[in-house]
């Protein structure tokens, strides 16, 4: 059993970083697009960002129940770092997609200064799911 839940937490970790690789080069995209083309990108874009939302929840249900069948106590610190930027990259995602994606609606925005933003955030969590993906599959003793 413990096989199988491994192999959901591995393939969860690939669907939610995965998609987020796919958006860069659409924000450029996002950016030069008129009305029309805008909407699909959007769409598509707040698509992948539900399919990682979902992907994460896959990704904490199997880890945590990976950390209990585990050899490794709760303590650890991988798990505690692990969990600690799970925690802040949860906070992150709601605050750096959807009130980003809602402005493009605003008759006044920026569009190229929205899509812009959005690059930024993509690195930014980028950032914090690798730094989740070294402490997992490295399991650093950072502290004893």
């Amino acid at each position: 059993m413990y096989t199988i839940i491994l192999y959901a937490h591995i393939m969860s970790a690939a669907l939610s970083i995965g998609p987020f690789f796919v958006l860069l080069p659409m924000t450029k995209r996002i950016g030069a697009a008129d009305a029309g083309s805008l909407q699909a990108l959007l769409i598509t874009f707040k698509s992948a960002v539900r399919l990682v939302m979902h992907a994460g929840h896959v990704l904490v249900v199997s880890g945590v129940l990976m950390a209990w069948k585990g050899p490794w106590p709760w303590n650890s610190p991988w798990i505690l770092m692990t969990v600690a930027v799970m925690f802040s990259s949860v906070f992150f995602l709601a605050r750096a997609f959807s009130p980003v994606l809602k402005k493009f609606t605003e008759p006044e925005a920026d569009q190229l200064a929205l899509a812009d933003k959005l690059r930024r955030s993509l690195w930014i969590y980028i950032g914090l799911l690798l730094l989740m993906l070294w402490f997992m599959v490295d399991k650093p003793a950072l502290w004893q």
